[in-house]
């Protein structure tokens, strides 16, 4: 029995069982909606009769494989529903709700607008109330919460208290881009279904000591008290306790820049690495009782205390999926020798992959699963002999480097749109130092601290070496977007590159990466443009492209201190359609809601020409680009487009108009005659004197001034523009109260349709085609997560500023 039981068929049944659970909850998760009970009971009615018919009986692998994926795509839609189900009412959105519950995570230092210190968390409710509402709030069991410091109100948080906090909320809602970070997949995967800002706070029972978040928070504190550089306090963080927040976003970009993002986190080699170390010492000791060998063998007592070291070193660090993949597979690994069975390593990788993503279904989302799979797939795949000798393991290694490197390019390429050409060369430096001297370092450090000052300086020569590679030309190779058929071609030549394979085949892997290292950008037509409209929150920010050509109008906000929509929406954007450098920057005024992702924009991307209505002594004008004022009557033509200013003239600037009203006004017209308009935050006033000053202001699209504010969009812009489409770019429930309700009535009135950035995401359009026919990213990508509700407007009140959407896992 046991040797028909590992008969290649029954693997083959296996491996086909767990590649149909893989690609049933793929399927899931491109769907649009959740399937309705209707459609589960048509899947269920149709997979009875497939069982009864013969053509089905004799084919088992296929009948097994078929109700894989349907168990795979049904366990997971119930298990979103469930999820979904816990989403915050609507009318409990923008209202002070007062909350009792426990602080679930490792607070985030975070910084506000001002510089004000606050704390992002994690947070389970355990009650609501008292309110004055007569109804009970429907409110998440588990949230996302932002504390600030304001006039000293709330305390420092600490994981594992209990507090009583009263909160505004918001339902989980965030930016929609091309190619950018989705923050309402994160949210959804971590179970998050409302975030808030807390007004009043009371902190009711301290962490209890023995818990694990007491005792994480204790490790936190004393490696950030001990270690005097707070970039290496945050590096240790990471590498002990799973904690990649609190790593510095200049860190984070150093690291992701030179390829060894990987190592900054508790990856599946350092779990492993723990795992080998608790069996090397529970070994030996558990040889020393005879009555212990004799009830157990002492290998398997090893094995089975090195896969217990994991867990708890995997728990302690945050549970992420690395951690999950890699004590899975030793656990799978310790059972199979105990049973003295020997599977296949792919069986063995697919079944660990099964249980992760069976365990959590959105695992298959993170690009962590796939980096983390798909190398150890491509080292055990890749094989070899053991090494004897210094030489040989040395070749080992560098061809264990160059195997990763190589067989995770494309992979890299498609989740995070570049590639690190220094990778290699910063890697065999990074791996052995931070794997196997400053990790242990960093964990022995709890008993002994002085270890984490000779971690810190370790890690602080290796930084020096990073800058360096950093610096070098071309450090980092950024791709447009490929198709999804030149992507998965891609990795099918990358595997093919790095397997024991003759050199022709290999040669053709190469080959079938072509098409995913040089895709093909679509670009308008001559004489025609695209105009796309990202969703940045609160601000402008849009994106002009004509044939060979590259403006932006505005750079969006600043989010918070080190984080703004120039880094997070249009870098990302911009290097998805291949854009390298921009021909033109305009900059429409002052105000940091349009130009406060402008520095990090001028820091990647070379800019042949900035104009804008700043005043000379401006930062932004001091970066030794050629810079111009914005004055009305200026114009130029690209590839058949024309580009005319027709605001402020040089008399705005000597009458020392505030900035709104010297927005600069930018009107493009395509060769087929559409025209786009974009505004500003131009008031009324400034409005009908441009109104009257030109004679011909028609415009089909009209990027709607000072996003909807009541003291814009006047009766007189509306007459002379005669848009047939306006755009809205404001910020989710704008605390400003944009768009004004009184303003979407007149363009209503005036029968002008409005596209707004919160319910649509980013805004495209060809001027080839009618405005009617821009297409919304959450119409192009919709996803069962994705919240595809017209928010309303808060009504204008003081500002709750808003923490960056946090960085995407990069860990494997």
């Amino acid at each position: 029995m046991r040797k028909q039981r590992a008969q290649p068929a029954g693997v083959r049944d296996l491996v086909s069982m767990g590649l149909a659970w893989l690609l049933g909850l793929a399927a899931l998760h491109r769907c649009e909606r959740l399937p309705t009970p209707a459609e589960y009971a048509l899947l269920a009615a149709v997979l009875a009769v497939l069982a009864t018919l013969p053509w089905w009986r004799q084919r088992p692998r296929f009948a097994l494989a078929a109700g894989a994926a349907l168990l795979a795509f049904a366990q997971g839609a119930l298990r979103a529903e469930l999820r979904l189900a816990a989403d915050l009412h609507p009318a409990w959105e923008g209202r002070d709700l007062v909350l009792v519950g426990r602080v679930d995570s490792l607070p985030i230092a975070v910084t506000g607008q001002g510089g004000v210190p606050g704390w992002r968390f994690e947070f389970e409710v355990e009650s609501v109330g008292p309110t004055p509402q007569a109804l009970a709030p429907e409110v998440p069991r588990r949230l996302m919460l932002l504390a600030y410091e304001l006039t000293g109100r709330v305390a420092a948080v600490t994981a594992g208290e209990r507090w009583r906090f009263t909160a505004r909320l918001k339902r989980a809602h965030g930016l929609a881009n091309p190619g950018g970070f989705d923050a309402e997949l994160w949210l959804f995967e971590q179970g998050l279904r409302a975030t808030g800002v807390v007004r009043a706070a009371e902190r009711l029972q301290a962490a209890p000591w023995w818990s694990l978040d007491a005792a994480r928070q204790r490790l936190r504190s004393a490696i950030r008290d001990h270690v005097a550089d707070p970039g290496m306090a945050g590096v240790l963080a990471a590498l002990s306790l799973g904690d990649q927040n609190a790593i510095g976003h200049a860190d984070w970009a150093l690291f992701r820049d030179t390829g060894v993002a990987h190592l900054l986190s508790v990856s599946g080699l350092h779990v492993t690495l723990f795992a080998w170390l608790a069996a090397a010492l529970a070994g030996p000791l558990w040889r020393r009782s005879s009555r212990l060998c004799l009830r157990l063998p002492a290998p398997t007592a090893a094995r089975w205390l090195g896969v217990a070291a994991a867990l708890a070193y995997a728990l302690f660090s945050g549970w992420g999926v690395p951690s999950q993949r890699t004590v899975l597979m030793l656990a799978a690994v310790a059972a199979l020798r105990s049973l003295n069975l020997r599977w296949p390593w792919p069986l063995v990788l697919l079944a660990a992959a099964v249980v992760v993503t069976a365990a959590d279904p959105w695992a298959l989302m993170q690009p962590g699963f796939w980096l983390s799979f798909g190398a150890v797939g491509l080292l055990m795949a890749a094989g070899g002999e053991p090494a004897q000798g210094w030489r040989a393991r040395l070749f080992v290694a560098l061809r264990t480097q160059g195997i990763a490197t190589v067989g995770l390019a494309p992979l890299s390429l498609i989740c995070f749109a570049q590639l690190s050409v220094v990778g290699l060369l910063a890697n065999l430096a990074a791996i052995p130092l931070i794997s196997f001297i400053v990790t242990p370092l960093a964990l022995l450090g709890g008993f002994w601290p002085p270890l984490w000052t000779l971690a810190a300086v370790l890690m602080q020569g290796l930084m020096a070496w990073l800058r360096l590679l950093a610096a070098w030309p071309a450090a980092v190779w950024w791709l447009p977007a490929a198709p999804l058929a030149a992507q998965a071609l891609a990795l099918l030549g990358a595997a093919l590159m790095v397997m024991r394979l003759p050199w022709r085949l290999r040669l053709a892997g190469l080959a079938m990466t072509l098409p995913l290292l040089w895709p093909a950008v679509p670009r308008p037509a001559a004489g025609e443009f695209e105009l796309l409209a990202p969703d940045v929150g609160q601000g402008n920010a849009v994106v002009v492209r004509t044939a060979g050509h590259v403006l932006v109008f505005d750079a969006g906000p600043g989010y918070s201190p080190g984080a703004d929509a120039g880094e997070r929406v249009l870098l990302p954007l911009l290097r998805g359609l291949g854009v390298r450098r921009l021909d033109a920057l305009v900059l429409s005024h002052r105000d940091g809601d349009h130009v406060g992702g402008a520095a990090s924009l001028m820091r990647a991307l070379p800019v042949a020409e900035l104009r804008s209505s700043l005043e000379p002594a401006h930062p932004l004008l001091a970066g030794g680009e050629a810079a111009a004022r914005c004055e009305a009557g200026q114009s130029w033509t690209w590839d058949g487009v024309r580009f005319e200013l027709l605001h402020p003239t040089p008399a705005h600037y000597e009458a020392g108009l505030k900035s709104n009203d010297l927005s600069c006004v930018l009107r493009i017209s395509a060769a087929s005659g559409r025209r786009a308009l974009l505004a500003g935050d131009l008031e009324a006033g400034e409005e009908r004197a441009l109104a009257r000053r030109e004679a011909d202001l028609r415009a089909d699209v009209l990027l709607v001034p000072h996003h909807g504010s009541k003291t814009s969009s006047s009766d007189e812009l509306l007459a002379a523009v005669r848009p047939d489409l306006g755009i809205v770019q404001a910020g989710y429930r704008s605390r400003f109260g944009h768009p004004a309700p009184a303003v979407l009535a007149r363009y209503q009135a005036a029968g002008i349709a409005i596209v707004s950035t919160p319910a649509c995401g980013a805004w495209r359009w060809h001027s080839g085609e009618p405005p009617q026919a821009g297409l919304c990213e959450r119409a192009r990508e919709p996803r069962y997560w994705r919240d595809r509700r017209t928010p309303p407007s808060e009504p204008p009140g003081p500002p709750a500023d808003e923490a960056a959407p946090p960085e995407p896992e990069l860990s494997f």
